[in-house]
């Protein structure tokens, strides 16, 4: 067997967890310019290991890097989750499904664009504005009027979406025409079908998923959300697989034939780079990051705790346990459209009942309620899952890397007995650690986090 490529994949394992922590720490340091030497610096360190080469031998192989850009769309979409399920309490399985909206969005916004049509991006995002103005305009008018069923309320907002969607549509269409000939030809592209544009694009298209998945999690929120925990784990597993039924038959019930259904998008401008992988997976960092040490992240944290006190101290429980689901799901939606544009094929296979528990998987290995946990879970997942079992079982016989899928459930099993509250509990790291609060006394000396200063002539 070749111990020397296992070897260096478990280092690879050890070096990738490493560099995570040190980009947390050095984005927790108080100087900006520290944060801003820590960015360039963590980006560099990894674009660096792509060009190296020791001998002949490349440090970061082709297959490594493909591990690391699904590795950061993991941990977008296991951060997600967190936030739903770690710290708001609900159990979801409806994930998955998000990732699927948003992969899918955005490979159809950039598969037209490169061909010559840019009604998926007009339509697109015309509609999530549209969309985010009907939804707030809609909830401004519910506020007037106490009491309104939550059903009434859902039928509001299905209407005022679906409305914004046919403006979008029509509008979307209108201004094609007047675009489609900045094109150009196949022999003298236009200004539209150059690579600057193409990369404009792909960071619109990866926008607009998110808000898209963000905007669906919104309508499915509203309804559901009002069931009991085990309830709504149900629901949300049964809105997977609507997903998934959905993408299966894209081309006949939905008019996108584009998409193949069952066979499979193909043709996806391949479009993802490490820059973009870093630029979005440090902008999720931060995005969750600084939701859960918000006041309205405490008031998430204290829904989970104990719904019936935090409803007594006069937080709004539906209101926080819907926000946090939005934004778990617009940040599931960003990694979707980032995977799309690495692997450049999607398969409705690829977003099915299965793989949909990987992310919970990810969630708890790394520690319910641990931001660090769950990207630190992510690379480990997928380094040592796709990575090093594969190539240890690989070398056993041709049908071998499927025990991959045994082993990997007998360790979760393992972990579950050993140390239930997963890796690293609620431990963070750096950045993602709670600020300390001191009381702001005149003359106080500044204590340890939480602590207050002793009473003059106290013990």
């Amino acid at each position: 067997m070749e111990i020397t490529n296992l070897l260096l994949t478990v280092v690879k394992m050890v070096a990738l967890v490493a560099w995570i922590y040190g980009l947390l720490w050095g984005l927790g340091r108080k100087p900006l310019w520290q944060k801003a030497l820590t960015i360039l610096l963590a980006f560099g360190i990894v674009q660096t290991a792509f060009l190296l080469k020791i001998g002949d031998n490349q440090v970061f192989t082709a297959f490594d890097q493909g591990l690391l850009f699904q590795a950061c769309t993991m941990a977008m979409v296991a951060m997600g989750l967190n936030l739903i399920y770690g710290f708001n309490g609900q159990f979801s399985l409806a994930q998955w499904g998000f990732y699927g909206i948003g992969a899918y969005c955005a490979a159809d916004i950039t598969w037209r664009w490169n061909n010559g049509d840019p009604t998926g991006l007009l339509v697109v995002g015309i509609g999530v504005i549209l969309g985010g103005i009907a939804l707030m305009g809609v909830g401004r008018l519910l506020r007037l009027k106490r009491g309104v069923p939550v059903l009434s309320a859902f039928t509001f907002y299905l209407i005022a979406i679906v409305a914004a969607g046919l403006v979008a549509v029509l509008a979307g269409r209108a201004l094609a025409p007047a675009l489609t000939p900045l094109f150009g030809t196949s022999d003298v592209p236009g200004p539209l079908a150059s690579a600057a544009m193409q990369q404009v694009v792909f960071g619109l298209s990866v926008i607009c998923a998110g808000c898209f998945a963000a905007e669906v999690s919104f309508l499915f929120g509203l309804p559901v959300l009002t069931l009991g925990s085990d309830y709504f784990g149900i629901a949300t597993l049964g809105f997977a697989i609507v997903v998934k039924t959905l993408l299966d038959n894209s081309d006949t019930l939905l008019p996108f034939p584009e998409m193949k259904g069952g066979r499979g998008m193909i043709g996806i401008p391949k479009l993802t780079t490490w820059i973009w992988a870093f630029v979005f997976l440090l902008a999720v960092i931060i995005i969750i990051r600084n939701f859960i040490r918000s006041s309205t992240g405490r008031a998430t944290l204290s829904v989970r705790e104990d719904e019936i006190a935090a409803k007594a101290m006069g937080i709004n429980v539906a209101g926080s346990k819907l926000l946090a689901f939005v934004v778990g799901s617009f940040v599931a939606g960003l990694g979707g459209a980032v995977y799309a544009h690495y692997i450049g094929f999607l398969s409705p296979a690829t977003f099915g009942f299965l793989p949909g528990f990987n992310p919970l998987i990810i969630v708890v290995f790394g520690g319910l309620g641990s931001m660090s946990g769950a990207i630190a879970a992510s690379f480990g997942w997928v380094f040592f899952l796709e990575g090093f079992l594969r190539s240890l079982l690989g070398q056993l016989g041709t049908e071998a890397p499927t025990w991959r899928f045994v082993l990997y459930p007998l360790t979760l099993l393992l972990l579950m007995l050993l140390r239930p509250q997963g890796l690293l509990g609620t431990v963070e790291w750096g950045f993602m650690k709670a600020d300390n609060f001191i009381k702001r006394l005149k003359g106080a000396p500044a204590g340890p986090a939480g602590s207050a200063p002793a009473e003059k002539g106290g013990a």
